[in-house]
């Protein structure tokens, strides 16, 4: 051990297929870090996108850091003193910190569908726009107001509110004295 603080790292899998050579590229890392400092690997599960999720894989990433002899100190299988480790489980403790960022202005619900935002997608690949993403059609609109709109979904999700930077036409440079 060194006198390093020790480190609480983290690996963070998404279990919606087969296990990714980059979480276990990461998991080597961070594990290497922990035991470095003595301090904890944690495997948390991200799981919050329920639509995406596979059947089996969440076992699949288990069985796979095991394998590859890279056990978590602390996971949904081992437990530990910050459980729980699946990111579906903490939602209650997010939420009023969510709230938060909405009443003070730094996030908004948005209640646009799938449908609608992948129609969104297409446009813009059609047009070959250079930079593309969410229109923030949402800013700014009650649940009731967005709801008049076509592509509306009862369920929002929040979305960080992320300043627009001003685009320039050319690449800044410097003048010579």
């Amino acid at each position: 051990m060194t006198n390093e603080v020790p480190a609480r790292t983290r690996v963070a899998p998404s279990p919606t297929g087969d296990p990714h050579v980059g979480t276990a590229f990461m998991a080597l890392f961070d594990l290497a870090w922990a035991r470095k400092t003595g301090g904890q690997f944690v495997l948390r599960i991200e799981d919050t996108d329920q639509n995406r999720l596979v059947e089996g894989s969440e076992q699949q990433i288990y069985d796979s850091l095991d394998w590859l002899a890279l056990a978590p100190d602390e996971s949904p299988a081992v437990g530990g003193p910050y459980a729980p480790y699946k990111q579906s489980e903490r939602l209650d403790t997010y939420k009023p910190f969510v709230e938060q960022l909405v009443a003070d202005g730094h996030a908004y619900y948005c209640w646009c569908s799938s449908e609608r935002l992948a129609e969104l997608r297409e446009e813009q690949n059609r047009q070959k726009l250079s930079t593309t993403g969410y229109d923030r059609l949402c800013v700014g609109k009650t649940r009731e107001e967005r709801a008049q709109l076509p592509g509306f979904s009862e369920t929002p999700v929040v979305r960080m509110l992320i300043p627009t930077m001003p685009r320039s036409s050319s690449p800044t440079s410097s003048a010579a004295p």
